[in-house]
């Protein structure tokens, strides 16, 4: 037998928490505590279950108060739940996705729930795969990190000739270990059609760009950065100005070590661990949510080994992806007129160019240059150079590489969307997804625009193009959305503004696919300031 000397402030819950036991069993060994949420006061003798996962003795029968870092030992860099625990466990609040927007709440409700008892989990389809961004790993370099992540990628679109380039990275943390960090806001003028505002989304902006380290510093004092922007200035591009990035550009110093640049999820999810305990489950495929009388009330899943359980929750959070959130939803019969329509995505023209060296000072420097989009232009021009240095040796060229990309915005149009497919299935028994797209008039018209002005872009910054500007396969930009976006009215969207689920209590989404996706700017600071005011809401309700 075990005995617990309890802290002020503890509860059984928390016991139970620290040391991985059952709560039930806990509550029957200790009659005299009526409650698993009471509040106990200090010096209370605690009976605990044997075996205990970990205990630090005082004597030979009670246990001390462990330090809030101990916990078992760890056979990973991030500490895992069994999904037999979790399929015992009664959640307040279950992710499903480890991805920007299921990071994103999580270390919100941690954040905002302290140590208050109430019990979080999350699933992710995926393995382990980094425990940090990529260009954080020193043996890569760009191509060596992206045939890496590639083993755990599915192209999905290879099964569909209209966005041939779609693809989803099953792996804790999903894209983020490898996008770039581009973290530009949307323009004011793209909440027209939302049913929220920018003034709304504001505060939240805030406090995504404060934990994403979002600055524009990344390439200060860069003299390719200083004279590219002089010369777009001064050739017709005056709102051209340096990129805002997701980047610590602190050193390190005073004991504090800022070496983690390049944000990720990964990030997310330790600012949430550093606050209190989540249960954490991988290879855990969601395949059905589950409802009763209009309200959420659970998740089928499906672990690698293809073993079913049932996860038990008051409140779902769906963060799968702008593919895999509406095949859920399809999946699950949930009942929504505009589930998976309205697919959209960023159509991009790139190419390749080069600035004369011979013009610029010999300490030459990166550059990231963007001129965004605005009401009058819906569409978003950049010049970027090599910003993964690594051990590698940059030769001095008489010619420097350089890219150019367009970003534009397609039209909203029910005809665009993604449904089940009526025979095929995957190993999980759910059916695969089809998808439907095709370019408007209206967007025809737009890509004709940009790529007009991108060319005139490219001139003014005095690059020149090694080819002409090729339009990207639909997809390759990793930007699609809208699949279950948010408004006000059922028959046309999918969540409410707060990402709620339409006719359906405690079914949230905080995802890619719930966003509007109105403006070229890069969407996931977008997402991410989306899902901290969706949890925001979701602890309001839960009060």
């Amino acid at each position: 037998m075990h005995i617990y000397v309890t802290d002020h402030g503890d509860t059984l819950r928390k016991i139970a928490d620290r040391y991985y036991c059952d709560l039930e069993a806990l509550l029957s060994l200790n009659p005299h505590i009526p409650s698993t949420d009471l509040i106990i006061v200090a010096d209370v003798q605690i009976q605990l279950p044997a075996p205990l996962l970990h205990v630090r003795k005082i004597h030979d029968d009670v246990v001390s108060r462990p330090p809030d870092s101990s916990g078992p030992p760890l056979d990973q860099w991030i500490p895992l739940t069994s999904i037999e625990q979790m399929a015992k466990t009664d959640y307040d609040v279950l992710i499903i996705g480890s991805g920007a927007g299921g990071g994103a709440a999580l270390w919100r409700l941690c954040e905002q729930w302290g140590q208050n008892g109430k019990r979080i989990g999350m699933i992710e389809a995926g393995d382990l795969l980094l425990p940090t961004h990529a260009f954080h790993i020193p043996t890569f370099d760009e191509q060596r990190a992206l045939e890496y992540v590639e083993l755990v990628t599915d192209q999905v679109g290879e099964r569909w000739p209209d966005f041939r380039s779609a693809k989803i990275v099953r792996g804790l943390g999903g894209r983020t270990l490898i996008w770039y960090g581009w973290s530009p806001r949307f323009d004011p003028s793209a909440f027209r059609t939302w049913p929220i505002t920018y003034k709304d989304l504001a505060p939240y902006y805030l406090i995504a760009e404060k934990i994403m380290n979002v600055t524009t510093n990344y390439t200060k004092g860069s003299a390719l950065q200083k004279i590219l922007i002089e010369r777009l200035l001064t050739g017709g591009f005056p709102e051209a100005t340096d990129v805002p990035l997701s980047t610590d550009l602190e050193g390190t110093k005073y004991g504090q070590v800022h070496s983690n640049v390049y944000f990720s999820s990964i990030d997310f999810l330790a600012h949430a661990l550093n606050i209190r305990k989540f249960d954490l489950s991988v290879n855990t495929r969601a395949v059905q949510i589950l409802t009763e009388q209009g309200k959420a009330v659970g998740v089928k899943v499906m672990t690698s080994d293809k073993k079913t359980y049932t996860l038990s929750a008051k409140t779902i959070v769906v963060s799968a992806s702008t593919w895999e959130t509406p095949r859920l939803l399809l999946n699950s019969n949930i009942q929504g007129e505009a589930i998976g329509k309205y697919l959209v995505f960023h159509p991009v023209f790139e190419g390749n160019g080069t600035v004369d060296r011979d013009v610029f000072p010999e300490v030459f420097g990166v550059a990231t240059v963007f001129v965004p989009g605005s009401a009058e232009r819906n569409y978003q021009l950049q010049i970027f150079s090599d910003y993964w240095y690594d051990y590698k040796e940059r030769p001095l060229l008489k010619k420097e590489p350089l890219e150019v990309h367009g970003y534009g915005v397609v039209e909203p149009r029910a005809d665009n969307y993604v449904s089940l497919d009526p025979v095929q299935r995957d190993a999980y028994g759910v059916p695969n997804i089809n998808v439907q797209f095709s370019y408007s008039d209206k967007d025809q018209a737009l890509l004709r625009d940009m790529h007009a002005s991108l060319s005139a872009f490219t001139s003014a910054a005095g690059l020149s193009l090694d080819s002409p500007l090729q339009l990207r396969q639909p997809g390759k930009d990793n930007h699609e959305a809208g699949t279950c976006r948010m408004g006000d009215n059922p028959a046309t969207s999918v969540t409410n503004r707060y990402g709620q689920v339409h006719g359906i209590a405690g079914l949230y989404i905080a995802d890619m696919s719930v966003l509007n996706l109105t403006s070229p700017s890069n969407p996931t600071l977008t997402a991410v300031a989306l899902a901290i005011r969706t949890t925001d809401h979701i602890v309001e309700q839960m009060k």
